[in-house]
């Protein structure tokens, strides 16, 4: 058999990059303006100033576990 010629386009040792740059996920690296991280389930919520998982808060408030539910009772949840 012959090898081929194939052009080298990055070295990746121990999940670092040829420039060093870590390539694994970060934890918490999906976080947003508010520090809520998505990724766990997080959202801003503006009526209680804080990251809440909707179907939590849903059922300690009694709301509906949906998206109109979430956005009723917590307002806007657009990052300013």
């Amino acid at each position: 058999m012959e090898l081929k010629v194939i052009a080298v386009l990055a070295t990746i040792v121990a999940a670092q990059g040829a420039a060093g740059a870590d390539l694994r996920p970060r934890i918490g690296g999906d976080a947003d303006a508010h520090g809520c991280i998505a990724s766990a389930g997080y959202r801003w919520c503006p009526a209680t100033r804080q990251c809440e998982r909707p179907w939590e808060l849903a059922r300690a408030k009694g709301f509906a576990n949906s998206e109109t539910g979430f956005e009723a009772f917590c307002g806007s949840t657009q990052t300013k």
